[in-house]
Formats: structure tokens, C-alpha cells, sequence
């Protein structure tokens, strides 16, 4: 097997990197910024070992998550002025879809049933509807949350949704597809199912399976959990959590550092999953099998976000200081970095159960 191959982006935003997606039908990659603004790449083009950037889009306030919508030119983003937007990434045109009030902490988009959903700060989601024409009112239900939301994921039927206090719901997606159309009442609408998170930490991210089957959720303490959307106890029995992200102390402290893990990713076709922390490394895992089977070399600094293309060539890298360092008169200007890392064919295939 050829070993991967990996570049760095040679014009990446000024400031840390919040979220970074590919498009869903080519090697175009979505990236945002506390510096204000979203940045699109063209990796790869004709074969070569570089990421071209298209074009930037200033918003009035840092960015906290971006991702592309029904096609590969169209876009959502959301962060600190409260607003969620859809942006024509042809034209640069941007379209406010609704008003939180405080800041939009996590964008999810369904292609199946041409939801948006934004989650904020202000304690609700907001489920939009995609799907009408343009020059039409877009319908849109608020849903009240017990905790404020720190990551948020979706599968084809499903959203989770991470918070506060080890909060976790789960939605059916398409009982809020027909909520939409008949406009019930948010009261109306209640989670698929309610969780405990298996983590005793705040939970840093969470990315669904792309076969419908679950989820993974990182902490700020140095832990992934991985979990089943079947509620049956057979499924809820092979549930687990590990450690990862991890450096030895020094001999006289003894111990290990603990690191968050800031970010997760699920290859598109194979299921293993990828995990980046704060110690700049990126780890791929087999989530069957229980196993690590790979890590990547070590990144520039912390590890903010990771995504795979959608054929699952490429896996992306946003790297830039981490907070967990405490650093006063923050800025990531100057140490903000993009890696693109070509995988080899079976790089991120999983291997099967080790042998007893």
C-alpha cells in the first residue's frame, strides 16, 4: 500500500479555525474563522498536491461553524452575531434565515430532508426548512433546549445533539421534516431519545456514523465515547469510551497530560473514524473493532477541526493554539495552519478485531 501523502494550504485564514467541511458531490473545502470569515478551497484540482482558495467571505463577527448545503454552491454559516445565514458561494450573496439571540454555536444540514438546523448559545434550535422557493417566507420551528449546546452532529435520520450537565437528545429527523410542513408546534416536538452522555466531562464534538447506526462524542478530558442509536439492550451493551490524547508527564510529576479531543470525523465509506486533540495529533480508529489503527505525525499546534471529502480521498486538518493553555491576548494569526492528507487506499480501512 502507498503511503499518505500530506500538504499544508499555502494561504490559510488569520486567525483559529472553528470548522472546515468538504462538499458533498467534489474536493471543495469550507472553512471558518474567528477571523470573520469563510474561506473556499479547491483541493486538489488536476491532480496536484495543493489547495487553490477560490475566494473568502467577510461576515460581521467570528465565525463558529460552517457547512454546504443541498449542492456544492451553496452554503450555511453561523456564529457570533447571532445569525444564520445561507451564502451562494457563486455569487457571494448572503441570506439571513433566522435570528438567535446569542451567538450559533453549531450548523447541521440534512440532504435527505433538506433541513438546516442551527444550534445556539440562547439555549434553542432552530429547524429551517430549505426546501421552499427563494422568494418564499422559509418555515422554521424553534425548540427550546434543557442545556446550552456544545457540539452537534447528524446522520440520515438522525440529530444529536451534545450539551451542558451531560444533556444529550437524539431527533428523528424525518418527524421533524413533517413538523415543518404541517408547522406544529414546537411544544409538540419531543427528542427520539434522551441521554446521559458516557463521558464525565463537557463534551468537546460528536460526529454520526454515515451508515445510520451512531455516534462518537470526545470530551475535554482526553476521551471518546461511541454509542448506538438502537435503544435495545444488546446495543446499548456494546457502547464504550477510551482514553486518547494523551502525553506521560515528567518522572517527578508522574501521570499523564490530558488533552481535549476537539475534534471527529467518520470516513465516508469504511466507518473507522478520525479523532485530533490537543496534543496536534490525529488519530484514526476502528470503531468496530475497538482499535487504533494509525497515528498521524504530529501537526503544527492544537488540532481545532477535521473532515473527510466525500469519497473519502482526502482528510482535512485545521490546526491552530489551543485554549486550553489559558493563553491571555489570544491570536492564532500567523499559527493557523490547513493540512490536506491525501490517505492511502486502505490507509483508513478498518483491520477487523485483533486476534486473542
Amino acid at each position: 500500500m502507498a503511503p499518505g501523502t500530506q500538504w499544508e494550504v499555502a494561504q490559510p485564514p488569520n486567525d483559529a479555525i472553528s470548522s472546515l467541511e468538504f462538499a458533498p458531490e467534489s474536493s471543495k473545502l469550507i472553512v471558518s474563522s474567528w477571523d470573520k470569515n469563510v474561506y473556499l478551497y479547491d483541493v486538489g484540482a488536476n491532480g496536484a498536491d495543493e489547495a487553490t482558495l477560490i475566494r473568502s467571505f467577510e461576515f460581521r463577527a467570528p465565525v463558529l461553524d460552517v457547512c454546504f448545503g443541498a449542492n456544492d454552491d451553496e452554503a450555511f454559516v453561523g456564529g457570533l452575531d447571532q445569525q444564520v445565514y445561507k451564502l451562494d458561494l457563486t455569487t457571494g450573496e448572503q441570506t439571513v434565515l433566522s435570528q438567535h439571540n446569542d451567538a450559533v454555536r453549531s450548523l447541521a444540514y440534512s440532504r435527505e430532508h433538506s433541513i438546516l438546523v442551527s444550534a445556539s448559545w440562547d439555549l434553542t434550535l432552530h429547524i429551517h426548512d430549505t426546501s421552499s422557493s427563494p422568494s418564499a417566507p422559509q418555515p422554521t420551528i424553534t425548540i427550546q433546549l434543557p442545556g446550552k449546546p456544545h457540539a452537534m452532529a447528524s446522520s440520515p435520520s438522525k440529530l444529536v445533539v451534545a450539551m451542558t450537565a451531560r444533556l444529550v437528545h437524539i431527533y428523528d429527523l424525518p418527524i421533524l421534516s413533517k413538523a415543518l410542513q404541517s408547522q406544529t408546534h414546537a411544544s409538540e416536538i419531543t427528542p427520539w431519545q434522551q441521554r446521559e452522555s458516557s463521558l464525565k466531562f463537557l463534551t468537546r464534538a460528536v460526529a454520526c456514523m454515515p451508515n445510520d447506526a451512531g455516534y462518537a462524542t470526545s470530551s475535554i478530558e482526553g476521551r471518546v465515547a461511541v454509542e448506538w442509536f438502537e435503544d435495545t439492550e444488546a446495543s446499548q451493551a456494546r457502547k464504550y469510551a477510551f482514553k486518547c490524547h494523551r502525553q506521560a508527564a515528567n518522572d517527578e510529576e508522574g501521570g499523564d497530560i490530558v488533552y481535549p479531543v476537539n475534534a471527529l470525523a467518520f470516513h465516508p465509506k469504511f466507518g473507522t473514524f478520525a479523532s485530533g486533540g490537543g496534543d496536534a495529533s490525529v488519530a484514526l480508529w476502528d470503531a468496530e473493532a475497538k482499535r487504533r489503527m494509525r497515528q498521524l505525525t504530529k501537526f503544527p499546534d492544537s488540532v481545532a477541526a477535521l473532515a473527510f471529502s466525500g469519497e473519502g480521498k482526502f482528510l482535512a486538518i485545521g490546526a491552530c493554539p489551543g485554549f486550553q493553555t489559558g493563553m491571555e491576548d489570544y491570536s492564532g494569526q500567523g499559527r493557523t495552519h490547513i493540512v490536506i492528507r491525501e490517505l492511502g487506499e486502505t490507509e483508513a480501512k478498518g483491520k477487523g478485531p485483533k486476534e486473542k
